[in-house]
C-alpha cells in the first residue's frame, strides 16, 4: 500500500512539476490531515523551505523522511501552479492495547517484555510485522517452530486501535532422527547415550531431551568432544553440526559429521617448572595418567588439579598447569608435558548462583573445587563446572569470570534447570517369568536438595516386587551417599522346587569414594523370609525349611570401576569384592563371600570382547544352616543353555533344585554390528561356563550332585527398541549332568524407561 501511494506521487511530480521546470519556487507550504501531529513536526522532516526554491530531488527527499517517521500511513506532496506546497498526510492510529491470544504454552509477560510495541505508541505495519517476527523467534527458543501468528486491529474512536496477536503455538518440534556420520569406533546407540538430544519415542512423553534446541546441540558437540577424548582419540573433532527443519516445522533431523581422528597412547610424561624452589620429580607422584594408558583428557585434567593442589599445600597459590601434547600421528604414540608456571595474583571475591529456581545454592556451591576467598584457579573452576553439569540437573552451566578490581573477581554462575524426575512404565514377556508389567516414579532432585526418591513395582506371572529407595548423597555435610530401601518381594518356585518364597523387609546403606574409581558401601539389612505353599510331593529338605524366619546381616561392598562407560562399555574392568555376616539378632546365621570381575576389550570397529567371573561363597556358624532363599542358583540368565536352577544340588525322588553353598560363573561374550545398527540390533555369541556346590548337611543317597564344569555356547541377539531392550539367546549345553535341566531357547522382553 505505501509503495503503491509513493509510486503515484512520484509519477505525479514527474508528469506535473518536472514537466513545468526543473526548479520551483515556494512562496508557501500549507499541510492537511493532521490530528495529533503538530505542523512544526512535520516541518522538520521536509527540506522545502517557504519563499525559496525547490526541485524534484529536494520533494522526493522530503516524502521519504516524513514517510520514515513512522507517524503517517500515507503522505503525498503537491506544488500548485501559483507556488503552495500543499503535504496531505493521513496519521497512523495510536495503539490503545495489546493483547495476545491463543498463547498457552508462553504468557503475556514474556511476549510483552519482547514486542516493541506498546499502548499510545504509534501504529504501523512494518512495526507489527517486526514484532510478529519477534514473537516467533520466541517460540522457537521455547521449541515451537510451527508456531503462527496473525495480528489483527480493532478500530476504536479517535484513531485508536486494539492490536490483538492471534497465536496457533502449534506442536514442539520433536527431533525425529539422529545422524552420525564417520564414525568408524562408536555406534549410533553408543554415542546416542552420549548427546541430551534424544530421538523421538512415544515412551519420552515426560522428557524435554527429544525437543529440539539450538544450544542442547551446541552441548552435543561438547559432550562427544568429551567421550572422544576419553577414550584416547585426542585428534577428534565435531565437523558439522547440522539440523534440518522438516517441511511441516514439525520435526528435525539432526546430523553430526565427525572426524574421529588416530588413537594415541601414552608414551612418556614429565613435568616442566618455572618456578623456583619448585622440583618437577616432586610432584610425579601426583599424577593421574601413566605412561602405556591410552589418552583420557580427563585424567589430563585431573593431573592438572592434583598438581595444582599439591602445590597450593607447599605455599605456591598462584600457579598455572598447563599440559602439552605431543602426537606422532605415525606410531600412534603422545607424549605428555605439564608445564608448571606462575598465574596471576587474583583471589575469588565472591560466587554469585543464579537460575536455579528449584535447585539450593548449596546443592551447586558444595560441587564447587574453589570456594570465596581462595586464590583464583582456571583448573579448579573447569573442574567445578564438570561437577556441577554431572549432576544432571541442568541443560545448562556457565560460569562467567568478573574482574572487581586488581587483585579480586567475582564468578556468575548462571544454570538452566531442567525436569529430574521421570516416570517409568515397563511391559514385556520372558520365558521366566512370562508376562510382565512394571512401573515407578524416580526424582533426582527431590525438594530441589540433590536427594533422589523412587517408588517401584512390577508384576508378573510368576512374581511381585514393590520397591521405595532414597539417598541423601551429601549425608552430614560430607561427601557421603546414605540411604534406605524397603521391598517387598514374592516369587514362584513351584516348577523348580515345589514352593513359594516371600522376603519383606529394609535396608539402611552408605558409601563413599576414595578416589573416581575406587569406591566402598556398607549396608544393614533386616528381612523377614517366608517359605510357604510348599507342594506334598516336594522334597523333604524343602519341607524342613517351610515356615517364617528373620534375616538380621550387616555387609559391605567395594568397588574398583575402570570401565570406559557405565552403559555400554568397550574397555576397561571392573572390579568388587563383597561380604555379608548374619547373627546380629534375628534367626539366620551365616558368612556370605561374593566376587565379581570384568574385562571389556574393543577387538575391532564395533566389536566387544567380554571376558567375566562371578564366584560366591556362603557358609552357616552356630549350628544354623544356610536356608534356600540365601543359597546360591545357576541357570536363565546366569549360565545361559539351562533352565532357571537347572543345575546343581537335586532331590533324587522330587527333582526339585536345592542350590549351593558356593558357585563360580565365567564365560566370554562377543558382540557384534550384523547390519541393523540403524534400528539398535546387535549380535552376540558367547560360552558359559558354571559350577554349583552342594548345600550342607544332605545326605548324598538322597541328593543328585555334581561339581563339575557345566558349559554351554550358543548366540543371540539384543534389539534396543523403542519398546524397550529385547535379548535373544540359543544356549547349547556342551558339557552337562543327566539330571541338569536345559533350556535352548531364551527370551527377555521389557522396558525400564
Amino acid at each position: 500500500m505505501k509503495l503503491l501511494k509513493l509510486g503515484t506521487f512520484a509519477f505525479c511530480l514527474l508528469s506535473g512539476v518536472s514537466a513545468q521546470a526543473a526548479t520551483v519556487y515556494v512562496r508557501d507550504v500549507e499541510i492537511e490531515g493532521l490530528e495529533r501531529v503538530e505542523p512544526e513536526t512535520v516541518l522538520s522532516y521536509v527540506e522545502v523551505k517557504k519563499n525559496a526554491l525547490t526541485d524534484d530531488a529536494k520533494l522526493d527527499a522530503s516524502l521519504k523522511q516524513l514517510y520514515a517517521t513512522g507517524l503517517f500511513n500515507d503522505v503525498s506532496l503537491n506544488v500548485s501552479p501559483d507556488g503552495v506546497l500543499v503535504i496531505k498526510v493521513e496519521e497512523n492510529p495510536v495503539i490503545n492495547k495489546v493483547l495476545f491470544d491463543g498463547n498457552d504454552k508462553v504468557d503475556d509477560e514474556m511476549l510483552t517484555a519482547e514486542v516493541k510495541l506498546t499502548p499510545r505508541s504509534t501504529y504501523s505495519r512494518a512495526k507489527v510485522q517486526e514484532d510478529v517476527q519477534r514473537i516467533l523467534e520466541v517460540y522457537k527458543r521455547t521449541g515451537r517452530y510451527a508456531a503462527v501468528v496473525e495480528p489483527q486491529i480493532i478500530k476504536r474512536d479517535q484513531n485508536r486501535v486494539d492490536l490483538i496477536f492471534k497465536i496457533d503455538e502449534g506442536p514442539l518440534a520433536v527431533i525425529d532422527k539422529v545422524n552420525f556420520i564417520g564414525n568408524r569406533h562408536y555406534d549410533h546407540d553408543d554415542l546416542q547415550e552420549v548427546i541430551m538430544s534424544k530421538e523421538s519415542r512415544w515412551y519420552r512423553i515426560f522428557s524435554s531431551s527429544e525437543n529440539y534446541d539450538a544450544e542442547k546441540t551446541n552441548y552435543d558437540k561438547e559432550l562427544l568432544r568429551r567421550f572422544y577424548f576419553k577414550r584416547g582419540y585426542a585428534d577428534f573433532r565435531v565437523v558439522s553440526a547440522v539440523a534440518e527443519l522438516s517441511p511441516d516445522s514439525k520435526s528435525f533431523v539432526l546430523t553430526y559429521v565427525l572426524d574421529e581422528g588416530k588413537r594415541y597412547k601414552v608414551k612418556d610424561i614429565s613435568i616442566t617448572s618455572e618456578i623456583k624452589d619448585v622440583n618437577p620429580d616432586d610432584f610425579k607422584e601426583y599424577l593421574e595418567i601413566e605412561s602405556g594408558d591410552w589418552y583420557n583428557n580427563d585424567l589430563v585434567e585431573k593431573s592438572v588439579t592434583a598438581l595444582t593442589d599439591e602445590l597450593g599445600k607447599k605455599g605456591f597459590a598462584f600457579v598455572d598447569v598447563n599440559p602439552e601434547l605431543v602426537k606422532n600421528t605415525e606410531t600412534g604414540d603422545i607424549d605428555i608435558i605439564f608445564h608448571i608456571n606462575e598465574g596471576q595474583r587474583i583471589f575469588v571475591d565472591r560466587i554469585n548462583i543464579s537460575g536455579n529456581t528449584r535447585t539450593h545454592d548449596e546443592v551447586i556451591r558444595r560441587e564447587f573445587r574453589i570456594e570465596e576467598g581462595d586464590a583464583f584457579n582456571t583448573s579448579k573452576i573447569k573442574d567445578s563446572r564438570r561437577n556441577v553439569e554431572n549432576l544432571d540437573y541442568f541443560s545448562k552451566v556457565d560460569i562467567q569470570t568478573v574482574p572487581k578490581d586488581a587483585n579480586k573477581a567475582d564468578l556468575n554462575v548462571n544454570v538452566e534447570e531442567k525436569s529430574t524426575g521421570y516416570f517409568n512404565v515397563g511391559v514385556g514377556y520372558s520365558t521366566v517369568n512370562g508376562a510382565l508389567v512394571r512401573a515407578g516414579v524416580t526424582e533426582n532432585n527431590f525438594r530441589g536438595l540433590g536427594q533422589r526418591l523412587s517408588v517401584d513395582a512390577g508384576v508378573s506371572e510368576r512374581s511381585q516386587d514393590y520397591n521405595i529407595s532414597f539417598t541423601e548423597p551429601y549425608f552430614l555435610d560430607r561427601r557421603l551417599r546414605a540411604g534406605f530401601d524397603l521391598f517387598r518381594i514374592d516369587e514362584d518356585y513351584q516348577d523348580e522346587s515345589s514352593y513359594d518364597s516371600s522376603s519383606t523387609g529394609g535396608r539402611l546403606r552408605m558409601g563413599w569414594n576414595y578416589t573416581d574409581n575406587l569406591s566402598q558401601q556398607v549396608r544393614y539389612t533386616l528381612k523377614d523370609d517366608e517359605i510357604s505353599n510348599v507342594g506334598s510331593e516336594a522334597s523333604k529338605y524343602i519341607k524342613d525349611e517351610e515356615g517364617s524366619y528373620v534375616d538380621s546381616s550387616i555387609g559391605q561392598t567395594i568397588v574398583y570401576d575402570k570401565r570406559d562407560s557405565f552403559i555400554s562399555p568397550k574397555e576397561g574392568y571392573y572390579l568388587s569384592f563383597g561380604n555379608d555376616v548374619a547373627g546380629a539378632g534375628g534367626d539366620e546365621k551365616y558368612l556370605k563371600f561374593d566376587a565379581k570381575a570384568y574385562q571389556y576389550f574393543t577387538l575391532a570397529d564395533y566389536y566387544t570382547f567380554k571376558f567375566f567371573v562371578n564366584a560366591g561363597y556362603i557358609t552357616g556358624y552356630g549350628g544354623k544352616d544356610v536356608r534356600l532363599p540365601n543359597r546360591y542358583y545357576l541357570g536363565g540368565s546366569t549360565l545361559r543353555g539351562f533352565d532357571v536352577a537347572g543345575i546343581g544340588a537335586r532331590d533324587k525322588y522330587t527333582k526339585d533344585a536345592l542350590g549351593g553353598n558356593w558357585m563360580v560363573y565365567t564365560g566370554g561374550e562377543v558382540t557384534f554390528p550384523i547390519g541393523l545398527d540403524e534400528v539398535g540390533i546387535k549380535g552376540r555369541t558367547f560360552v558359559d561356563m558354571g559350577m554349583l556346590g552342594k548345600p550342607d548337611n544332605m545326605n548324598r543317597a538322597d541328593v543328585e550332585y555334581s561339581s563339575t564344569p557345566r558349559v554351554a555356547a550358543g548366540f543371540g541377539f539384543q534389539w534396543l527398541s523403542p519398546m524397550g531392550q529385547i535379548d535373544i539367546d540359543f544356549g547349547f549345553p556342551i558339557v552337562k549332568e543327566d539330571y541338569d535341566e536345559t533350556q535352548v531357547f531364551r527370551l527377555n522382553f521389557g522396558t525400564r524407561l
